[in-house]
Parts: C-alpha cells; sequence; structure tokens
C-alpha cells in the first residue's frame, strides 16, 4: 500500500509512522459519487471533514456533506450545505474548505455554488458548537471567492490569508490571496502574478522563517508552480515552474517544524482530465524548492486518488484525505 523513499543527505527526514489509513464512511450509502475533503480540527479537539457529494459533479443535486469525529469512530454522513436558490432552482456545491483560526471557537465552512467553475460564487456558514450544528449560509461580495480548494494560513500578526483563484475561461486561470484583518468578516484581493504564461489554480501557502510566504499552485503546463512573497502576501514575484510534476490536478502543501509537506499526483497531463491521477505521493523541503518524496500514499495503474488535503492537528500528527475513485474519502494519520 506504501513505499518510503530514502534519502541519502544530512536534512533527510524519517518516514513517518502510519498511526491510521481508513475511508470515512461506507460507499453509496448516502451518495453515487464524493470529491474534494476538508478536514479541520474543532475547539473540543474533535475532527471535522467534508466534501461535496451527489450524483455526480455538477449535478443540482450535489451538496456538502460533513461528518464528526466521536472518539475511535465518525458520525454517519450529513448534508452541511446546499445549493438551493428557491424552490424551483438549485445548483451544484463544489470544492469546500473547513477552518478555525488559533485560539478562535468558530468553524468556518467555506464553499463554492454555481453551474460551473467559470460562473460560480463563494458562501460561508460557521459553527459555534463544533460542527454540530450551522448557521445560515451567507454569500460573499463577488469580488471573493473564498479559498477555493487548501485552507488559509493565520500570520503572526492575526491576519488570515486565503488562497484563491479565478477559472476566467476554460483556457486562462489565474491565482490570487484574499486577506481579511478582522477577523473574517471583509477581505482584499491581492493577485498572483496575473499576466504569467502559467495558467494556475487553487494555491496553497507556505510561511517561511525568514517571514516571507509562498504558494504552490495546481498548473495547466504539467508542473507545480510557485510564487513568493516578502510583504505578507500584498504582491508576489512572477510565476516560476518547480521540479514537480502536475497532471492538472489539485495539491496541498503545508509548513512543519522546520520543514514543509506537500501532497501531490507525480505524473505529466494526459489526454483526458483524470489522466495522472493513479498515484499521490507526499513530498518534503527544507526550501520549497528541492523536493524529496517520502511515502507513497497510491500507486495503481487505474482509478483516481486526487485533491488531497493535508493538516496538522495539535498535537503534530499530521492528517492527510483525498478523494479515493470518487466513492469514499480516504485518512491517514501521520507522527513524524
Amino acid at each position: 500500500m506504501f513505499s518510503c523513499y530514502a534519502q541519502q543527505d544530512i536534512h533527510t527526514i524519517p518516514a513517518p509512522k502510519i498511526l491510521k489509513n481508513e475511508f470515512l464512511f461506507t460507499e453509496g450509502s448516502c451518495f453515487k459519487q464524493c470529491h474534494a475533503s476538508t478536514i479541520v480540527q474543532a475547539a473540543n479537539g474533535q475532527l471535522l471533514a467534508g466534501w461535496f457529494g451527489g450524483p455526480h459533479e455538477g449535478s443540482p443535486e450535489v451538496v456538502i456533506w460533513g461528518i464528526r469525529s466521536e472518539g475511535k469512530k465518525w458520525t454517519q454522513p450529513e448534508v452541511w450545505a446546499d445549493g438551493r436558490i428557491n424552490d424551483s432552482l438549485r445548483y451544484p456545491c463544489w470544492n469546500p474548505v473547513l477552518f478555525r483560526a488559533k485560539d478562535e471557537k468558530t468553524v468556518y465552512l467555506y464553499y463554492k455554488v454555481g453551474p460551473n467553475p467559470r460562473e460560480w460564487w463563494g458562501m460561508v456558514k460557521t459553527s459555534e458548537d463544533n460542527g454540530k450544528t450551522w448557521n445560515r449560509a451567507k454569500r460573499l461580495p463577488d469580488s471573493v471567492l473564498g479559498p477555493i480548494k487548501n485552507k488559509p494560513v493565520e500570520l503572526p500578526g492575526g491576519d488570515i490569508i486565503s488562497p484563491s483563484s479565478r477559472e476566467l475561461t476554460e483556457n486562462r486561470w489565474t491565482a490570487h490571496v484574499e486577506i481579511s484583518r478582522d477577523h473574517q468578516q471583509t477581505w482584499n484581493a491581492y493577485p498572483i502574478d496575473p499576466s504569467s504564461k502559467f495558467n494556475v489554480i487553487q494555491p496553497s501557502i507556505l510561511m517561511h522563517r525568514d517571514g516571507s510566504l509562498q504558494v504552490l499552485c495546481r498548473s495547466k503546463e504539467g508542473v507545480v508552480a510557485t510564487s513568493w512573497s516578502k510583504d505578507s502576501g500584498k504582491s508576489w514575484s512572477e510565476l516560476s515552474a518547480t521540479h514537480l510534476a502536475n497532471p492538472n490536478s489539485g495539491t496541498d502543501a503545508i509548513s512543519y517544524k522546520d520543514f514543509f509537506l506537500i501532497v501531490y499526483n507525480p505524473e505529466l497531463p494526459g489526454k483526458e482530465w483524470w489522466e495522472g491521477r493513479t498515484k499521490l505521493r507526499l513530498s518534503y523541503s527544507y526550501n520549497g524548492i528541492d523536493w524529496k518524496d517520502l511515502l507513497s500514499l497510491e500507486d495503481e495503474q487505474k482509478g483516481e486518488f486526487s485533491y488531497p488535503t493535508i493538516f496538522k492537528d495539535k498535537k503534530g500528527l499530521v492528517h492527510i484525505t483525498y478523494t479515493y475513485n470518487r466513492v469514499n474519502i480516504r485518512h491517514w494519520v501521520l507522527k513524524f
């Protein structure tokens, strides 16, 4: 099921101990397909996980599903949000992102609603009781989409920086960040190299020890693309290619102690959108530039293992969730 990649230099880190490798629910119990998972830890220490599910991606019946951890078990999936406009009109939901700021009780559920990624809009719900109930959904301003796939990051001064992007057309994608200085009440958007030759979406944000920020983005160009900011996200360098392959599929990355972790599909794009998603790896870096594979999460000839989310809990354990063949969400827990 997994393999470890031996490294020989002084920056080698040991392979993590695998504490858990599980599926989050019983397949076929509530929906035919699922995708785009997210996970967070509530103030009471319980984990919350969510995803979108329904007949198929893009169907108006697709809603946001969620579960809560209760000891060693998860609750049964329940609907946390839908795209209902009125009794006769509803749109599909997309890409939930769960987030809780440090030392705050409120859990935020960001998600998108709309006919497709070029026309969707941002929505948000909040929970004050660790995900048991959710307040009424609010639509974000038209200039704000919220986090597109990966979690916001809380900066040392308390600002929240959210990784976002726009699929302007089928052929043109751009990334940006949205920054809140008032506890996620209002947001300002800052572009990431909008005239770049790279078509990028779904950034994740790394925070370096010198205070600089780095984004790692999905691209159409066969690589994970990166950009840097020296002013807390207000301006960004030109996008450039990393040596990590990207088959036009989502990635996610986090800062962990003195190194960084990314989960990605190590393949090039194929003729079809789903090609290149049969392998999934965890890689690490000490500088955000030189990456080394550490763990193979999936290594198959067929199937889809995609849209990973990686998260560090308050005990330092690393959680990874991802789409498993569109029928389940797989969850790994790792100890470094």
